[in-house]
């Protein structure tokens, strides 16, 4: 979804830096809601091209549902450090270890969600170590790489990378089509503006090498239903990264509770936010009750 208007952080939210062992990291922090009995921290991570405003529209039904909410953009990605040329910087192994340091950082075992990327990052920390975890949400994120029609787009996006510098992709782009619909799996919250913002405080080495493990991605499912956690994959009805069907499958190999959302495609956090957050309020509240 992109909207024709500017979409504020939400309200309440803290705009930090999330200090690390592992660096800072740029976050929005959402405290419950006044008058709310806490339950939890949720540690969000967001997809390829996203950022952690993919999840603004989340965060007010989440905090007055007892849920802190803290979603990061990931290293090299919108407003956290990351080299520029260092591919090696971005590899999965480090990125899972960042929300691990990310996780330690918070202080409190927490809720973990990934979506599309961020679901295969989050599912490589849980498998380093489960231990900081109370639950791990796959939101449209697959067993194993991207379907082929994400593949091609993918690997046009990073053969332009190669010869263009991001401002050229991004004129790129507006020639090709609406951005929401050219240049990566996610899908954006905001104005023109907002998404241009985001796109240019990327870094080039962060896309290609995050694209390459999109479309390289082995099937782990076996290995992680072996970890002793709670397990939800979220999805929308429809889904052009990782075919619902294959979702479905997903659920059922890792023994997790299964969530459709009813006129939502891959990006269901900002497509229908409302019964996405309920939805996964309700997992962590029968988590809580376990």
């Amino acid at each position: 979804m992109t909207s024709s208007a500017s979409v504020p952080p939400p309200h309440g939210a803290r705009l930090r830096r999330l200090h690390t062992a592992r660096g800072d990291f740029a976050a929005v922090d959402s405290p419950v809601r006044s008058g709310i009995e806490p339950k939890g921290v949720v540690l969000m991570v967001p997809g390829y091209t996203g950022s952690k405003e993919d999840f603004t529209l989340m965060h007010e039904p989440l905090t007055a549902r007892g849920y802190r909410v803290v979603a990061v953009d990931g290293r090299g990605q919108h407003e956290s450090d990351g080299p520029e040329d260092d591919e090696s910087a971005y590899a999965q192994a480090e990125l899972a270890k960042d929300v691990l340091a990310q996780t330690a950082a918070l202080g409190t075992p927490l809720h973990l969600l990934g979506h599309s990327l961020g679901g295969l990052i989050a599912r490589a920390a849980v498998l380093i170590d489960h231990s900081p975890f109370r639950s791990l949400t796959l939101m449209s994120s697959g067993p194993a790489q991207v379907s082929d029609s994400q593949q091609q787009r993918i690997k046009l996006l990073r053969d332009t990378l190669a010869v263009l510098t991001m401002p050229e992709v991004w004129e790129a782009i507006l020639a090709m089509g609406p951005p929401e619909e050219v240049g990566g799996p996610a899908r954006g919250i905001g104005d023109l503006g907002q998404l241009q913002r985001r796109w240019l405080g990327n870094r080039p080495a962060q896309l290609i090498a995050t694209g390459r493990q999109l479309c390289t991605e082995p099937d782990r499912v076996a290995e992680l239903a072996a970890v002793p956690l709670p397990f939800h994959v979220l999805s929308g009805s429809r889904d052009d990264a990782w075919p619902v069907t294959l979702l479905d499958d997903m659920a059922v190999r890792l023994k997790a509770h299964r969530t459709v959302v009813a006129d939502a495609d891959h990006s269901p956090n900002a497509d229908q936010p409302l019964p996405t957050a309920h939805a996964l309020a309700d997992f962590w509240d029968a988590v809580g009750r376990e």
